[in-house]
């Protein structure tokens, strides 16, 4: 088989008689002849490894993107997998393709045949990149295999503990300082980095300790741990965020900063009661990462306009509502970033702290020691600001100081919590805020959610029922035509779209969030209705006459739209409705 590689690679030019000697040279010294060329540079790892598939008959694979599907891994058992070095790439039902390391390995072939024969299936076999095969070997660990280790480690110590409560308390320090504890911790968050997780949650259920993902919005189970283990884990993010570890009776919220795959990764850490054990919430801050723009996030260009149009008044207030985890302060950071320029000047308030920004003045608050919204908006109006974010009203001291900043020629960000655009004035009035000072200062309301985008490389057409299409369309006609597309043809049946599953989106039909939005201006109209009384009525009256779509209108033309689902529509649009 040797020859037949240096034959193809002189053949082909890549060799000439001289490397084709010293190769056969070391060879015949005890050295493969993948180490002979490509460990002495001779050929690249690429030309290698096609011409060895390509002497050996079988394909190559480039698996630069590839990411493994946990279903198909566990088509073939785990000693077979760790045995002969093999990925399992794809099965469609019927052939089952299998990539190895080293495709010359006959008794690999031998044990996938006599899987694949017994099962009734055809096998492919393929070779990749070594180095790509070491990437998806480590990847495909996955999480539960990493953590396994570590457990049966610790799964003595822990067994000796879990009989009564006193002896766990008494050890508990001793526990939470082994090396197995902390390394299934340090798993789980590297994990969650990995996946792109928002938050983690450390959380008991019944007999075991379950290990949630919040990946795009949407809780996904990543573990299950026996509940003895649990204590210790949760002891153990304690000692990490400084925490008191003996108490277990009151919330307790701190941080955790960890250097991950070399990103600095802020961990927001929160405990709670719940009962016989404590839950932990782990909210995860890449602080390396830069704010998106406006574009990035998925606005449409007519919202974008607006929100520049806006945002490049002098002074008024910019507010964005919606649930926690809509993506407020993103939006919030992307307008920032528009105005962020050498001649002015631009401070923050956050708790906390998400994205850090060249030229911006970034404050963290610590409510724990008194330094709140409201006091470090006073601070910060004794800074010379031009533009002012707070990172959020909470209360009437904050709302007055935010307003009267606006009416002395500030700009002011900031967000709230109210369901939809309409909220926001009725919110403000109710915390205490005179409504003549809020026709004076507001700018622009915006209301915002995140949808799930279809994954690009398993994306298709949907059946979607008859009558469910019909109301979607009977929606669409609705919205102004300044949004529609001129392809949009209503005289056929609407077409939409999901992601039927594939490796690169973990087979969940997504991959990433689009921003969906309704945009409200307060022009001199609508100044004066706030002066008069904002009623629904004349609200919805002056939303129509600025041509605004509201949430659900806009989210269901992103699904017409090919980016994201009906699921999605019924999932967030309902909200949007009940709140209309």
């Amino acid at each position: 088989m040797n020859d037949q590689v240096l034959n193809l690679l002189q053949t082909k030019g890549l060799i000439d008689d001289k490397v084709k000697r010293i190769a056969e040279d070391l060879v015949s010294r005890g050295k493969t002849l993948e180490q002979a060329l490509v460990g002495g540079k001779y050929v690249s790892e690429a030309d290698f490894t096609k011409i060895q598939a390509e002497s050996l008959g079988i394909g190559y694979e480039d698996l630069t993107d590839f990411t493994l599907n946990p279903e198909v891994m566990a088509l073939i058992p785990k000693q077979t997998l760790e045995n002969f070095q093999i990925l399992p790439l794809r099965f469609d039902g019927q052939t089952l393709v299998v990539a190895l390391r080293d495709p010359q390995d006959y008794r690999a072939v031998e044990s996938l045949e006599f899987l694949t024969d017994e099962k009734g299936w055809k096998l492919k076999v393929v070779t990749a990149l070594p180095s790509q095969f070491k990437r998806l070997t480590k990847s495909g660990k996955g999480l539960s295999t990493e953590v396994e280790g570590a457990l049966e480690q610790a799964k003595g110590k822990f067994e000796k503990t879990k009989e009564a409560e006193e002896e766990v308390a008494g050890n508990i320090e001793e526990v939470i300082k082994g090396a197995p504890v902390s390394r299934i911790i340090s798993v789980i968050m590297r994990h969650a980095v990995e996946a792109g997780a928002s938050d983690i949650h450390i959380e008991p259920v019944e007999n075991e300790s379950r290990i949630r993902y919040r990946i795009d919005g949407v809780l996904r189970t990543a573990l299950s741990l026996p509940i003895y283990v649990h204590p210790a884990l949760v002891s153990r993010v304690k000692v990490m965020a400084n925490l008191k570890i003996d108490e277990t009776r009151i919330p307790q919220d701190g941080r955790i900063s960890q250097t991950i795959n070399g990103k600095k990764i802020d961990f927001r850490i929160s405990t709670l009661p719940v009962v016989d054990h404590e839950k932990v919430v782990m909210r995860i801050l890449d602080t390396t990462a830069g704010a998106p723009t406006l574009e990035n996030l998925g606005f449409r260009k007519q919202y974008i306009d607006i929100m520049k149009q806006e945002i490049k008044k002098p002074h008024g207030m910019f507010l964005i509502t919606g649930p926690t985890g809509s993506g407020k302060s993103t939006t919030l950071f992307a307008a920032l970033n528009v105005l962020n320029a050498d001649g002015v000047n631009i401070s923050t308030l956050e708790d906390p702290v998400e994205y850090f920004i060249a030229g911006v003045n970034q404050s963290q608050i610590r409510p724990e020691i008194g330094y709140t919204f409201a006091t470090g908006l006073r601070a910060l109006l004794r800074q010379d600001p031009n533009v002012v974010m707070v990172g959020e009203i909470r209360d009437k001291d904050t709302a007055e100081l935010a307003i009267h900043a606006s009416l002395t020629g500030h700009l002011i960000f900031s967000t709230l919590h109210t369901n939809d655009v309409y909220g926001l004035v009725p919110r403000l009035m109710d915390i205490g805020v005179q409504p003549f000072l809020l026709a004076a200062t507001m700018n622009l309301g915006v209301a915002q959610r995140l949808a799930r985008k279809i994954c690009e490389f398993c994306k298709e057409p949907q059946e979607i029922p008859a009558e469910t299409v019909a109301k979607l369309t009977e929606e669409v006609k609705k919205i102004p035509p300044k949004y529609l597309s001129p392809n949009i043809d209503f005289t056929k049946p609407l077409v939409f779209y999901h992601g039927k599953g594939c490796p690169k989106c973990n087979n969940t039909g997504y991959t990433g969030r689009t921003a969906v939005a309704e945009l409200f201006q307060f022009t001199p109209q609508a100044q004066k209705m706030v002066e008069e009384g904002f009623t629904a009525a004349k609200f919805k009256a002056e939303f129509e006459r600025q041509e605004m779509m509201t949430l659900r209108q806009d989210l269901i033309l992103k699904a017409v739209e090919g980016l994201t689902t009906v699921e999605e529509v019924l999932r967030l649009g309902q909200e949007a409705t009940e709140t209309e």
